[in-house]
């Protein structure tokens, strides 16, 4: 009973750490964003060069990536009350994943240690085989139906409509377009597809290797 305690809450900890990796990676890949500016003609909706877009884009991952910056201010983009109580949520949600990140990572590597003096890392490569396919499945749902999906993610996390901007009091939500979050989503679950797969090939090399 211990043993299989022990490996539910394992195989959690590894999935948390995954899923939280992948986002914790994908909100702070700004290139994404710079490359979205042009792709999506971000500057041409905002009236704005790119720099200037960038530039206060970072002073809005610095404010949800900082604790300590308790103010958000974008020089060029003034924001409504609702619309910087709803950063504030965004701020907590970034916090938090970095929380998950955090204590899955220590839990993980336990998990992986205590399978490794047991000899039974191959239940890991059925866990990333298998885990595979599901990262595969919601990249096909996104492609889909990426905005039923984006307003069902809206109505988990958030339990009031302050992400619902208006251009005119909130201009940030011109530089920041669906577009850019579905390429986001789609950055975070390849992300979750490519560690699954390393993890699987990772862990199979270190079971075939010769022990010295």
């Amino acid at each position: 009973m211990k043993q299989k305690i022990i490996q539910i809450s394992g195989f959690i900890f590894i999935t948390f750490f995954i899923l939280s990796l992948s986002v914790a990676a994908t909100i702070n890949f700004t290139f994404l964003y710079s490359f979205d500016i042009g792709y999506l003609n971000i500057s041409e909706y905002v009236d704005m060069p790119k720099e200037q877009i960038l530039m206060n884009y970072r002073i809005l991952l610095d404010y949800l990536n900082t604790p300590w910056i308790a103010k958000l201010d974008m020089p060029d983009f003034p924001s409504s009350a609702r619309g910087l109580f709803h950063f504030v949520e965004v701020k907590k949600l970034f916090a938090l994943d970095y929380l998950i990140l955090l204590f899955s990572g220590v839990g993980t590597f336990g998990f992986v240690r205590y399978l490794n003096r047991r000899q039974q890392s191959w239940q890991l490569l059925l866990y990333f085989r298998r885990g595979t396919l599901i990262p595969l499945a919601i990249l096909l749902a996104l492609l889909v139906s990426f905005d039923t999906l984006f307003v069902l993610f809206h109505q988990v996390f958030f339990n009031n409509d302050a992400w619902l901007f208006n251009a005119t009091t909130d201009p940030i939500i011109l530089a920041l377009p669906a577009e850019f979050f579905m390429h986001s989503f789609l950055l975070a679950f390849g992300l979750i597809e490519v560690f699954l797969i390393l993890g699987y090939f990772t862990t199979k090399y270190r079971i075939s290797a010769p022990s010295r």
